[in-house]
């Protein structure tokens, strides 16, 4: 993963030096006044590869900008960042872990999952159109055919049949053997998500429910009116977690939950 991403950082600069070329040489070309030169001057004679290279950079930067919403709506990031709000108010914890604790493990864990299709849109996809083998249309789809795989097999049938419905008067019908219209993919896969990551929430947040109750019962039979239940809940709800080794368990069955 970190060399795709170095791979495409060097892409960019690629990109940039004959703008920057151009810029230098028509700024020397003008005695040292500072101007703006042509669009024709960023463009080699007799060809337009500059400006496939510049609608190729408008496209990246669009994705770049787009990224942590794409990150959210078609990989398992949701399931992850779900379970563990779950997890941390079930332990009765307002700040622990932090914020950026919990964004970080569930990226990683999402990169995680998400690897081998990660690897195929990219050595289907990114790299032949880089290479001017394919072109942008055939592209786009050689990317999203392995997010839309992945999509399909974690999505309801129930959720997928409700978007098709509502979708029905508004797009057309897709034909027999035709793909899933994302527009009605994406949002039945985060709905198909959200479901799993409430599942998956009260599965954890369960015991730690009756390890509350059990503890209030104890100091309200004690007489204890003016002592909150959780002060003393507390210490023993991280105490079993720990004891059952429970960040293990966690991560290891989320991941698990996609294969």
């Amino acid at each position: 993963m970190t060399r795709r991403i170095t791979l495409l950082l060097g892409t960019l600069a690629l990109l940039l030096l004959p703008a920057g070329a151009a810029l230098a040489q028509g700024a020397a070309g003008s005695g040292g006044v500072t101007g703006i030169p042509g669009l024709d001057a960023l463009l080699p004679p007799g060809n337009g590869a500059a400006s496939g290279r510049i609608l190729q950079l408008v496209a990246l930067l669009t994705v770049l900008s787009l990224a942590p919403g794409l990150l959210v709506m078609v990989t398992s990031f949701t399931r992850f960042a779900v379970a563990f709000s779950f997890l941390r108010s079930g332990l009765g914890l307002q700040s622990t872990p932090a914020n950026l604790f919990l964004v970080s493990l569930s990226l990683f864990m999402t990169f995680y999952v998400m690897a081998p299709t990660f690897d195929r849109a990219w050595s289907e996809g990114v790299r032949p159109l880089q290479e001017n083998r394919i072109t942008e249309e055939e592209a786009f789809a050689r990317i999203t055919d392995p997010f839309r795989e992945f999509m399909s097999a974690q999505v309801r049938p129930k959720d997928l049949q409700t978007f098709q419905d509502l979708a029905s008067r508004t797009f057309p019908k897709p034909q027999e053997g035709e793909k899933i219209d994302l527009r009605i993919l994406i949002p039945a896969f985060m709905i198909s998500e959200l479901r799993r990551g409430f599942e998956i929430g009260f599965l954890i947040a369960l015991p730690f429910l009756v390890i509350d109750m059990i503890v209030s019962t104890i100091v309200m039979s004690m007489g204890m009116m003016m002592l909150p239940p959780t002060v003393i809940s507390l210490p023993f709800k991280v105490l079993f977690f720990i004891l059952i080794d429970g960040w293990n368990l966690l991560v290891s069955g989320l991941v698990r939950s996609f294969f």
